[in-house]
């Protein structure tokens, strides 16, 4: 059996359903004795759009600051791809983005 090095990228707006997320893929993954580096928390990018409150222009100037803010962790394990897929079924909130790459180990 290979024994692939795995990275998965775990990105969302919302904090808490992401630490939950990754707590259980790491839970997961420890129950199955693999080999588990992270969770790494990446830069927080903050995404900002300032604009005009008002469509025609008239008026006190006034403006919408709004803001989205995208989080995202990195988890490495070492393991055969078989059982990151089992790993991986767990139930995932809504919301919460998985990207999983697999580099030779």
């Amino acid at each position: 059996v290979a024994i692939h090095r795995i990275r998965i990228t775990l990105t969302s707006r919302n904090v808490k359903s992401l630490e939950k997320v990754c707590a259980d893929l790491i839970r997961g993954a420890k129950e199955k004795n693999l080999k588990v580096k992270g969770p790494v928390r990446m830069p927080t990018k903050t995404l900002r759009i300032t604009t005009r409150k008002t469509p025609c222009g008239e008026g006190s100037k006034t403006w919408d600051r709004f803001q989205m803010r995208i989080h995202k962790r990195l988890i490495d394990l070492h393991s055969p791809s078989e059982i990151v897929k089992q790993i991986t079924s767990i139930s995932i909130e809504p919301g919460v983005e998985v990207e999983v790459t697999i580099a030779d180990a």
